[in-house]
């Protein structure tokens, strides 16, 4: 099922993979959508390479949401969007799992634009099962690793968001200030 291990869409995942952890480690919401930014471009290459057209798509659309979103929280940018990402898939799409991406980069939009801290990063959860599930289809080694990790990365730096959040009501000194 996963091609060779050392392909150059393989490759491109591994890049896609180190970018992504980066991003998620961020405590900054600036720093992490400009990693993530730089990840989906990466993502982009590698799913262009597996031929996932449906995948290149929303990363594509993914990567002008994280950028658009350091500038803007209007609602008509969301609107665009998820409007666009819903026509990609009309277009791509050709069974349900193809609508994975899709749906992982509509609820990545509304996180980014829409939600900050622990709750942004919830949101973003539920989008990285989904590319598990559309990179295992995929046959995407360092797409599947890089969402199992960023699973369990995201989780962590939640818990870390929630400390530091509980000590500043505490009255203590976060890490960082």
């Amino acid at each position: 099922m996963f091609s060779e291990i050392f392909s150059p869409a393989q490759c491109a995942g591994y890049i896609a993979f180190v970018l992504g952890v980066g991003s998620f480690l961020q405590r900054s919401d600036k720093a992490f959508k400009i990693l993530m930014a730089g990840e989906c471009i990466t993502y982009a290459v590698h799913f262009a390479l597996l031929g996932n057209m449906t995948a290149v798509s929303s990363t594509l659309v993914s990567t002008l949401r994280s950028v658009l979103s350091l500038y803007t929280r209007s609602r008509w940018v969301v609107v665009f969007i998820l409007a666009l990402n819903i026509g990609l898939g009309l277009k791509f799409a050709t069974g349900w799992i193809s609508w994975l991406p899709l749906t992982a980069s509509c609820i990545g939009t509304i996180a980014l634009f829409m939600l900050n801290g622990v709750a942004m990063r919830a949101l973003m959860l539920v989008g990285s099962i989904l590319w598990v599930a559309n990179n295992i289809a995929s046959g995407s080694i360092g797409g599947t690793a890089l969402e199992l990790v960023l699973i369990v990365v995201n989780i962590f730096t939640m818990f870390r968001l929630q400390a530091e959040k509980a000590r500043a009501l505490r009255g203590q000194s976060v890490p960082g200030e």
